[in-house]
């Protein structure tokens, strides 16, 4: 995923939002520091005005951190990688990661995954169905025998897949001797 460009004008328009939304939390953080009306509390030194605004900045970009954080707990839950978050953020997968460590649930991501399951000389592919969330399996015993997806409704979970798939090659065993 490629970084989005954003045009001056867009630019522009967000500097304004975000500038007439710091206004008032700005106006009344200095109200409280300083004790001052609120008609008042911006005849002040530069620089104490200044500092003022920096420090409002600071709130919003710890609410800013924590917002981001919600939406790539949020990705992750939906099954995005930790690969492409840090696509859509700019930065590596190892920097993801270290950013968001508790974004991707991996039990769930280990849950989401396909696994083959070799037994009896067979194997077999258990993969999740995303139409339904259930699971599904094809397999090929060790006699050569294939299975088609044979399994009209999705199984609940992977285990419960597994079982099936583990069945059909016990029954597919090779008869040697």
């Amino acid at each position: 995923m490629l970084m989005p460009e954003i045009t001056t004008a867009e630019l522009t328009a967000l500097d304004t939002a975000l500038l007439d939304a710091l206004n008032p939390l700005a106006a009344s953080m200095r109200a409280r520091a300083t004790g001052l009306p609120e008609d008042r509390m911006w005849a002040a030194d530069p620089a104490d005005v200044a500092l003022s605004i920096l420090s409002t900045w600071k709130v919003v970009d710890e609410e800013v951190k924590r917002l981001t954080a919600i939406s790539a707990r949020t990705a992750g839950s939906y099954g995005a990688s930790y690969e492409r978050m840090g696509a859509a953020w700019g930065i590596t997968r190892q920097g993801a990661r270290k950013k968001w460590p508790d974004a991707v649930d991996k039990s769930a991501a280990a849950e989401r995954e396909a696994s083959n399951l070799e037994l009896f000389g067979g194997t077999a592919e258990l993969r999740r169905d995303m139409s339904s969330g259930g699971w599904r399996w094809t397999g090929q015993g060790a006699d050569g025998t294939r299975s088609e997806d044979n399994v009209v409704h999705s199984l609940a979970t992977k285990e419960e897949a597994a079982a099936h798939a583990g069945a059909f090659l016990k029954e597919h065993t090779t008869d040697e001797g």
